[in-house]
């Protein structure tokens, strides 16, 4: 849903999703409750120190002045050591405050993203294939970040605000009643009543901005990644014109959550000075009576003022977490999303074998599009080599992905050592078999760190093996970091060749039974490939390998079995 849609007011099941949606927020945040709480309290307390300080500093000056008038003795040590302990009890505690309301905030961060990882981790690659890559990543990101509020700048100022009104009110109530109920009244005004205002007004905009900043992000993200040919074919100003739509659509949205913000914090000033001026309106008359004393009457109006402190951030908390909510409902859709294999309540364990055979294997990816593999079979007894040849669009890669459970099939068998793989555990099969793919994923970190994805206990004589088989070691040996220079965003400090060898490296490490390789020449140069192929072919030594290519060059004499895919069929075998 665009965010121009989203214009109808909330109905009860988007009310019922908001509060589901925040429960489960809150559940995943409870193995960290004892950092919330003590968050909570250290900002409790630097409150109500904070009000203290004003309201004894205003008992005493008063208190000081009337003795000057009076020429009565007064002792002014015990209420100076008071404001002092105030001072130093506000300073210290919002300092610690910090501290550990950030450090929760990080916890509960870093929990929310490995939280989201796992869930996500099963869908790909076909239950993510419908995402966008900057979409994903904005998500993982920037949503996930938006979720800080919940805590940080939502529960802790509420809990704050009420449990601060409670404690203020019964200090108003024990030196007058009036002035006690006349600040509640006010302090459930401006903690309640107009920050649900303002919440009902800014949930619309908040929805809307969460959802342009990540449109946003995908359009920005595409046009950097594909400038060239955006250049190339003359459309870069047409991806440019249409960043300053959304920019200028997002700066609208803003604006409403600004100038909601504003007449909010408005309102707030209005309700703390009425609260002030009505407390000094029923305090002054019980001063000519001496039910009260005149010191007495400026504390209570600086108490008033400054009691609003407790309440005055939850309008602007239950702004952002309007932002938060609707963070939080991008990052769920994601994790609640079904992956395209699951398995089976009890798997079969794999047997010891590594025949893999296919059977009458039928693919398409949906019930109405056409099919990509139709009636395919081949075997391939452990330790021997087989070469699929077929055009682009043939069904090779599909293939892979069947082999791999990536994706499911409903026609025909794929047997690994005589059990069918729907009847196996995902995991287990994956851990048989090893691809190097004609695109290489790296991640943004170092070659070491590259490399232990495939095992993550390998030493570095592991590594440095794996390494040279695959003729890296002597790069790797020359670059100045050795094994812990970084390798870029998807590997871009490397040459092709030099990120391929590392995926090879990478499958040596894994050691698995059955080797697929996927195009892994595709793209590289004559020499390259020349070069790449020797270490496939050291690579491919004792092992089942299944060989992925469009070309029938090179193949005779290296495999024992060549399989043709022609419109999604088996054409021919030799």
């Amino acid at each position: 849903m665009k965010p121009s849609d989203r214009t109808a007011a909330p109905t009860p099941h988007d009310r019922a999703a908001t509060r589901a949606d925040l429960l489960r927020l809150i559940a995943l945040l409870r193995p960290y409750w004892w950092w919330m709480a003590a968050g909570a309290a250290l900002s409790l307390g630097t409150v109500l120190a904070n009000v203290a300080l004003m309201a004894v500093a205003g008992w005493f000056i008063a208190s000081m002045a009337l003795a000057g008038v009076t020429h009565l003795a007064f002792d002014y040590f015990t209420p100076a050591a008071l404001i002092r302990a105030c001072a130093i009890i506000r300073t210290g505690g919002r300092y610690l405050e910090r501290v550990v309301t950030h450090e929760a905030t990080l916890r509960l961060l870093a929990r929310l993203r490995v939280w989201l990882y796992t869930r996500i981790e099963p869908l790909a690659p076909a239950g993510l294939e419908h995402l966008r890559g900057a979409d994903l990543a904005t998500r993982i990101q920037s949503d996930i970040d938006s979720l800080s509020n919940l805590y940080l700048r939502a529960m802790v100022p509420i809990v704050t605000g009420g449990v601060g009104t409670l404690v203020i009110v019964a200090v108003l109530s024990a030196f007058s009643v009036p002035v006690a109920v006349v600040a509640l009244l006010f302090l459930l005004l401006a903690g309640i009543a107009l920050p649900a205002i303002g919440f009902a007004t800014t949930r619309e905009p908040a929805r809307a901005s969460v959802a342009l900043r990540a449109e946003m992000h995908e359009v920005i993200v595409d046009s950097l990644q594909g400038l060239g040919e955006l250049q190339v074919y003359g459309a870069a100003s047409t991806y440019a014109q249409k960043v300053d739509r959304l920019s200028a659509r997002l700066v609208g949205e803003q604006e409403k959550l600004s100038h909601a913000r504003g007449l909010s914090e408005a309102a707030l000033a209005v309700c703390v000075s009425a609260a002030t001026w009505c407390a000094l309106l029923l305090a002054i008359p019980r001063m000519t009576s001496s039910s009260l004393a005149p010191a007495d009457v400026a504390m209570l109006a600086f108490l008033v003022l400054a009691s609003f402190e407790a309440v005055m951030p939850i309008s602007q908390a239950l702004q952002l977490l309007g932002e938060s909510l609707a963070a939080a409902r991008r990052i769920f859709e994601l994790a609640d999303a079904t992956p395209a294999v699951q398995d089976r309540l009890e798997p079969v364990a794999l047997a010891t074998g590594n025949d893999l055979v296919v059977r009458d294997l039928s693919f398409r990816y949906g019930d109405e599009l056409p099919w990509v593999l139709r009636d395919l079979s081949f075997e391939l007894p452990a330790g021997d080599r087989l070469a699929i040849v077929g055009a682009s669009g043939a069904g090779k890669s599909t293939l892979v992905q069947l082999l791999l459970r990536f994706r499911d099939y409903s026609i025909g068998r794929i047997e690994l050592g005589g059990l069918d793989l729907r009847d196996c555990a995902a995991e287990a099969v994956r851990s048989r078999i090893a691809v190097v793919s004609q695109d290489t994923w790296l991640f943004n970190d170092t070659i070491r760190a590259n490399l232990l994805i495939a095992r993550p206990d390998a030493d570095q004589a592991s590594l440095e093996a794996a390494c040279r088989d695959a003729q890296l070691h002597a790069f790797i040996c020359s670059l100045p970091q050795g094994y812990d220079t970084q390798v870029g965003e998807a590997g871009t400090r490397l040459s092709g060749g030099q990120a391929r060898r590392l995926a090879i490296a990478r499958a040596l490490l894994r050691d698995a039974p059955i080797l697929v390789l996927d195009e892994p020449t595709e793209g590289l140069d004559t020499a390259t490939e020349q070069a790449l192929m020797a270490a496939v072919v050291k690579l491919m030594a004792g092992r089942s390998v299944v060989l992925i290519t469009h070309r029938l060059e090179g193949l005779a004499g290296q495999f024992d079995r060549i399989l043709v895919l022609d419109e999604c069929r088996e054409a021919q075998a030799n």
